[in-house]
């Protein structure tokens, strides 16, 4: 059984980080941090797996200091 992965548009994906979509672009142009994107013709995507992934491995319980 195959699923299909759920694309996010960089909107949709912009409100889940609470970043702007311009932030997004940017980060996409100097390749940081480390999101992975789709580009489908001229569409980006992100792949909620992806994000989900992202966002497990950038939380924290305490600040380091």
């Amino acid at each position: 059984m195959t699923t299909k992965a759920i694309l996010n548009t960089p909107e949709s994906t912009a409100e889940q980080l609470k970043v702007s979509v311009r932030t997004l672009a940017k980060w996409r142009s100097i390749g940081a941090p480390m999101l992975p994107f789709c580009k489908i013709g001229r569409c980006v995507r992100y792949r909620q797996s992806d994000l989900d992934e992202y966002l497990a491995k950038h939380t924290f319980n305490k600040v380091e200091g």
